[in-house]
């Protein structure tokens, strides 16, 4: 069982940024790529980055987002510039896990990220 727990959201004006961080705890062997989604209101839960051998963003978020990682404390940040109002959801934390022939998909509470003036 792996535990994903996500921190720093908040309120910040257009223009402003915010860096979310995401702790992994408990049986985290075999993680493999993680990666934060975000969902607003009466909207489909979207991918916006991806970290993995490589990184990926939405086209949306890309050029102003920055996904990184700390393998040895199991941590994955998401540094965000250049912030706009459509930017305003809640931000969840996923990690996929391999452990023999059976692939894991987690989850964490999600963090609010409110852009406004």
């Amino acid at each position: 069982q792996v535990q994903l727990v996500e921190s720093g959201g908040g309120l910040v004006q257009p223009g402003g940024s915010l860096r979310l961080s995401c702790a992994a705890s408990g049986s985290t062997f075999g993680l493999y790529t993680m990666g934060w989604y975000r969902q607003a209101p009466g909207k489909q839960r979207e991918m916006v980055a991806l970290i993995g051998d490589s990184t990926s963003y939405a086209a949306s978020v890309k050029g102003r987002f920055t996904i990184s990682r700390d393998n040895d404390k199991n941590t994955v940040y998401l540094q965000m510039n250049s912030l706009k109002p459509e930017d305003t959801a809640v931000y969840y934390c996923n990690a996929e896990q391999e452990v023999v022939t059976t692939t894991r998909i987690y989850w964490g509470q999600g963090t609010q990220v409110t852009v406004s003036s």
